[in-house]
């Protein structure tokens, strides 16, 4: 089983002007929320590790994560609000946004929450902004230091930084994480805010410092992904983009999908996967994010929209 931590929350997106006021389109998400749905999609066991508003928002969210098929036992459940980030746009067409997070249910997962993981759980992933704020950030820190032996831990720094503006507090984490992940994937974009580096120059700090396999992905230019004894690179497909939300999403889902079918969701595995495996599970990931580029917001591909095992 994959336990998937961090935010669920709403996106409540400015649709039109009324007479009275505005008219608001408000739907589940968060990343590592999508990380879940993308992973049960694809026909994985997953639960998701975080903490859920006892009100109708955290409702609509528990009736979301159980119709996609994602595991609630990992759940906590708290008096506190759901989260939700606002994106406007302005005359011209030019998007703002509203992050309303402060005190917000997922920002609250306990100590005690993560003590104990279902006893199948094979692994661990985290990322985005419950990592660098709020009680969630120190809980999940003692999660990786208390299960890191027992399960392979994978990593998206997923940087916000309309919630944590402050990027030495990201390049914190990251170093915290670096000699504690088995899989580290992350954007360029995000390395370039909170590393500055060449993707190269990364890498091979990350896999010194014990990483298994480091993937960083390039948008339309694909993803390169390394190991200890080999680098690999390939294209992303072609595709009529409609939207970009979520495809970072389904590219770890798919990932580590790929991974999982083939029994290589442990240390050694990783390291040991030859150039032929690499290239094969970067084109299956950059094709699922491919997917849903095609597609408005994070609707993630379903297994069989992917090439078979």
């Amino acid at each position: 089983m994959f336990v998937v931590c961090g935010e669920a929350l709403f996106d409540v997106f400015a649709v039109a002007r009324t007479a009275t006021g505005l008219s608001l389109d408000a739907r589940v998400g968060g990343s590592p929320f999508n990380l879940a749905v993308g992973l049960a999609r694809m026909a994985q066991p997953v639960s998701l590790l975080t903490t859920v508003s006892n009100g109708f928002l955290g409702e609509r969210l528990m009736q979301a994560l159980r119709e996609e098929g994602v595991g609630t036992d990992t759940l906590r459940r708290s008096d506190a609000p759901t989260t939700l980030s606002l994106i406007g746009t302005d005359a011209a067409g030019v998007p703002s946004y509203a992050f309303y997070g402060d005190g917000g249910a997922d920002r609250l997962l306990a100590p005690e929450a993560v003590a104990h993981l279902p006893e199948s759980t094979r692994a661990i992933c985290l990322g985005s902004y419950t990592t660098v704020v709020g009680e969630t950030a120190s809980s999940l820190r003692a999660l990786v230091e208390r299960h890191r032996q027992r399960a392979l831990i994978a990593y998206d720094p997923n940087v916000r930084l309309n919630v944590q503006p402050d990027t030495q507090v990201w390049r914190e984490q990251l170093r915290w994480m670096l000699p504690r992940a088995d899989l580290l994937k992350v954007s360029e974009e995000d390395l370039a805010l909170i590393d500055g580096r060449a993707p190269e120059a990364f890498a091979r700090e990350a896999l010194d410092s014990g990483v298994s396999l480091v993937v960083v992905t390039r948008g339309a230019l694909g993803a390169i992904a390394w190991t200890a004894r080999h680098r690999v690179e390939v294209s992303a497909p072609p595709v009529d983009v409609v939207d970009t939300v979520g495809a970072g999403d389904t590219f770890q889902a798919a990932l580590l999908t790929w991974l999982a079918e083939r029994d290589a969701l442990g240390r050694e595995a990783l390291a040991g996967l030859s150039p032929q495996s690499l290239d094969a599970a970067l084109r299956f990931a950059t094709w699922a994010a491919a997917i849903t580029c095609g597609r408005r917001g994070a609707d993630l591909p379903r297994r069989a929209e992917l090439p078979a095992a």
